[in-house]
């Protein structure tokens, strides 16, 4: 029953090799990228020593991720998940953009909702595809007005358009409603356009609050959503993910080409299938401990930084600072590196309504985001 957080200590964590640990010199306190400072649950380890140990390195093959996950939303949602109405995936980005061809053809349109995770706008400027923008409301909520406006605009002249949709929502940390995604589903079936869901921070809510699966509402049938086991238990490097149809959206999915299922890694998929079967005891511990962290940031930002708004996070372990009232400028972040060595995600990169805020990685021990906001206090003479 021990809280995964508080190890490895930061002399273990240099070891590492990834991105969080590496971007920057070792006097920068990483901060930033959706890397968990965890060691990996025990079932994972069990499930790739073995794999390594007999030799299981070849090729996936099987239903085993797609049935390990209906078992996890099962019983952690309530939600029927058919096997048959999903496919492998390489990872959660990449199952969108495929599921965004079955979709749209070049030039149409895909609506998102800034501030949004930044490579919804270059995975989606890739394949082609024009983004149109529905901005969150003040409250970091879907904002109906916004969305209608952009339905309207993204179908202009009868052409096909998706709509992207972060649940729950990276930066804000807001888990949608079951009326807001009822209302999503309804505008989506009045101006004819598919519905895409990345929902890979699903697992990571906090308690008291519902996440609500997209296709489980009323007229998400039509819809796609896009899952992984990598946020929740800190698998990004080992790549897997699953794309699910809605009931009437399964015959589109089987569009999908064979060869993009080539493109999952089998031990990701032995990994992932083991965290969904077994590792739930851990992302339990670990949700406390995220918990704790979200309300000490809130203790710590009051004492430091009353000027700096902050709602703690409904889910995602990621906290969005808007610090609009600092002399900061439009990118906070760059100035907490610079003078407080102190790595953050920027703002701006959120798209609209991005400036003047940062994304803070929650997970982490308490004693690095103790040090952290004194870093950032530093930064600005506090």
């Amino acid at each position: 029953m021990i809280d995964p957080l508080p190890w490895p200590p930061l002399a273990e964590l240099r070891r590492r090799t990834s991105l969080k640990w590496r971007r920057y010199p070792e006097d920068v306190l990483p901060m930033f990228v959706a890397e968990m400072d965890v060691a990996p649950a025990e079932p994972v380890v069990r499930a790739l020593t073995e794999a390594i140990a007999r030799g299981d390195t070849g090729y996936p093959n099987g239903p085993g991720y797609a049935e390990a996950f209906a078992g996890f939303a099962a019983r952690r949602w309530g939600w029927a998940v058919r096997p048959e109405h999903t496919a492998m995936v390489p990872d959660v980005m990449l199952g969108i953009v495929e599921v965004l061809k079955l979709l749209t053809d070049d030039g149409d349109a895909v609506i998102v909702n800034p501030p949004v995770y930044p490579p919804f706008f270059m995975f989606v400027g890739h394949l082609g595809r024009r983004i149109v923008e529905a901005p969150l409301g003040p409250d970091g909520r879907l904002d109906p007005d916004a969305l209608r406006a952009a339905f309207r605009t993204a179908t202009a002249g009868g052409r096909r358009a998706a709509y992207l949709l972060c649940s729950p929502h990276n930066p804000t940390g807001t888990v949608h409603t079951r009326q807001e995604l009822t209302e999503v589903a309804e505008l989506a079936a009045r101006h004819r356009v598919g519905v895409v869901v990345d929902e890979i921070h699903a697992p990571l809510v906090y308690p008291g609050v519902e996440f609500v699966p997209y296709l489980t509402v009323p007229g998400g049938e039509e819809g796609f959503a896009v899952v992984s086991a990598s946020k929740a238990w800190n698998l990004a490097g080992l790549k897997a993910a699953l794309a699910v149809a809605g009931p009437a959206a399964a015959g589109t999915l089987k569009r999908m080409p064979e060869e993009v299922g080539h493109g999952p890694s089998h031990l990701g998929i032995l990994a992932h299938a083991a965290a969904l079967t077994e590792g739930v005891g851990w992302l339990d511990r670990l949700l406390a401990g995220l918990d704790h962290n979200r309300r000490l940031l809130g203790e710590l930002l009051a004492e430091r930084f009353p000027e700096i708004g902050y709602r703690p996070p409904e889910g995602t372990y990621l906290a969005w600072l808007d610090c609009r009232a600092l002399p900061v400028g439009d990118d906070p972040a760059a100035m907490f590196l610079d003078r407080g060595r102190v790595a953050l995600n920027p703002g701006p990169e959120f798209g609209t309504g991005g400036a003047g805020h940062a994304r803070f990685n929650l997970a982490t021990a308490p004693e690095h985001l103790r040090e952290a906001v004194r870093r950032m206090a530093a930064a600005v003479g506090r």
